[in-house]
């Protein structure tokens, strides 16, 4: 990536495409007051240098599936060949070795149990040349940083946010109970079809495609395409994110944490970690460690004035285990074919992928 430095406009750009990832610039433009063409050139400058992608994310909930958080303890010189590896594959996300060079993190997303999908994933990966230990903790519910870390989220005014965010579903027609139950229950877990599937594949590379593109991965007319795209954003099975490096920000640290907390306390943690600015995501789950965190910050020192204050201060956290990332291997969307067969080639001699 080259050296991006960002200023007020750039900031104020990325926050509407976080409040909305397919904003026409036309309409970025006028809310910030500048020209259209101005609002066109920042988001290519940025997305040319690689310091920028807006992308589709599919809630795994809402698709029938369930996210992981793995922690994967292996030799030092697995450590890229396994990075690569676990990044080519379309159904991990946020791959982050940990300093220190031998522990590695991830998200997977893999079938409900049951389905044979799941198992021989985490087996493999078990099985892998120089994996020594994989810890994997089922996400219940996240309960910060779903629409975008609040870091990059304080460039814009309410007013301007107001103009820039997507309506609202409509009303619901008044309906009976079976009715509203079959509703409901169709939201809730939507049929994805094949032509959802690739619609939802083409918008995980790149969530600004234009129709045209996406009418002809899909087979469908663009005004379909158009038509179901705010259908799975309604329903919540699609959503938007901007993937950007927080040091771009000033907050060059970041840090992941497992926090011990008693049922009792569960709710009232989640609700104060929602809160919190330095949090770009956190999660309940499952495992010795009920609440997982990803926070920035500015320094270390920084983190350690989180650590043993805000967080310190929250009633119910009985410990704390944290680690700082190296660097993020993969974020949310996937990679690019080219450049991860590239690099997976160079640094595996074409091992096989767990």
């Amino acid at each position: 990536m080259e050296s991006v430095t960002l200023d007020a406009l750039d900031r104020r750009l990325i926050h509407a495409l976080q409040l909305d990832g397919r904003l026409p610039f036309s309409r970025i433009a006028a809310a910030v007051g500048v020209p259209e063409r101005t609002v066109a050139r920042r988001y290519h400058r940025l997305r040319s240098r690689l310091a920028l992608r807006v992308v589709g994310l599919v809630d795994g909930g809402r698709a029938g599936m369930l996210d992981w958080i793995i922690r994967v303890r292996c030799a030092p010189e697995a450590m890229q060949t396994l990075a690569v590896l676990l990044a080519r594959r379309e159904d991990t996300s946020w791959i982050a070795p940990l300093v220190g060079g031998t522990e590695l993190t991830c998200m997977i997303r893999t079938p409900q149990p049951g389905d044979d999908g799941r198992r021989p994933f985490f087996e493999q990966l078990a099985r892998t040349a120089g994996v020594r230990d994989v810890d994997a903790a089922c996400v219940l519910r996240p309960v910060a940083g779903v629409g975008g870390w609040a870091g990059r989220l304080n460039a814009l005014d309410e007013a301007e946010q107001r103009l820039l965010r997507p309506p609202r579903p409509g009303p619901v027609p008044v309906a009976g109970p079976t009715e509203a139950a079959a509703e409901a229950e169709a939201m809730a877990a939507p049929v994805l079809g094949a032509a959802d599937n690739a619609l939802l594949r083409a918008l995980s590379q790149d969530a600004r495609a234009d129709l045209g593109r996406l009418a002809a991965v899909t087979g469908c007319s663009e005004s379909t395409v158009r038509r179901r795209i705010g259908q799975l954003r309604d329903s919540g099975v699609l959503a938007f994110e901007v993937e950007i490096d927080p040091a771009l920000f000033g907050y060059p640290i970041e840090a992941l944490l497992w926090l011990d907390v008693p049922p009792a306390g569960l709710r009232a943690v989640a609700k104060a970690l929602a809160g919190h600015p330095q949090v770009a995501f956190a999660a309940l789950t499952t495992g010795p460690s009920s609440v997982f965190a990803m926070v920035e910050c500015r320094s270390v020192s920084g983190l350690h004035a989180y650590v043993t204050g805000e967080l310190a201060a929250l009633d119910g956290i009985t410990g704390i285990e944290s680690a700082v990332t190296q660097r993020r291997t993969k974020r949310a969307g996937p990679l690019l074919v080219p450049l991860a067969e590239k690099r997976a080639g160079t640094a595996s001699g074409g091992a096989a992928a767990p």
